[in-house]
């Protein structure tokens, strides 16, 4: 796999970005992921945005953290967010969300973020056992969803 540095608006993050919006409207009978995104988000120093391409040059995977730092949805100073984790179906089970993951967390450590957030949901136990097995933590809710019954906050000293 190649890991890549892309904009949020860039056509493979666009697509990949569709799907993961389609499965989370499909596990949560909604519209997918309200939260507000943009491409300025995900800019280096405060954010990155990858995508993992396989052998054939075809976008599988994608993940991106942005910065936050104290506010009123509840977030501290020097929080690095995760967003878009998600690898395509076909090619989960293999380690792609940890590859990515991995850089994600190397990256905002390396910008100067101390803490990584990320928010999932309870009909997301891959995300879950994901991020458990990685060495997050159950943290005090923040965000868009914080105040929704299925909203599950993690948070990982970097």
């Amino acid at each position: 796999m190649n890991l890549r540095r892309v904009r949020f608006d860039h056509p493979d993050a666009i697509k990949l970005n569709d799907v993961v919006q389609a499965e989370y409207a499909e596990r949560y009978g909604d519209d997918g992921d309200a939260t507000v995104l943009t491409p300025e988000d995900f800019l280096p120093p405060r954010g990155l945005y990858l995508i993992a391409y396989d052998e054939a040059d075809r976008p599988v995977a994608t993940g991106g953290w942005r910065s936050q730092d104290r506010n009123d949805e509840g977030y501290v100073d020097g929080d690095a967010e995760l967003k878009r984790m998600f690898v395509i179906e076909q090619l989960r089970g293999r380690g792609l969300a940890r590859r990515i993951l991995a850089a994600l967390e190397e990256d905002a450590r390396a910008a100067g973020r101390v803490r990584m957030v990320l928010e999932t949901g309870t009909k997301q136990p891959e995300a879950v056992a994901l991020y458990t097995s990685s060495g997050y933590e159950p943290c005090a809710k923040f965000g868009y969803y914080r105040f929704h019954e299925e909203s599950l906050c993690y948070a990982k000293l970097l």
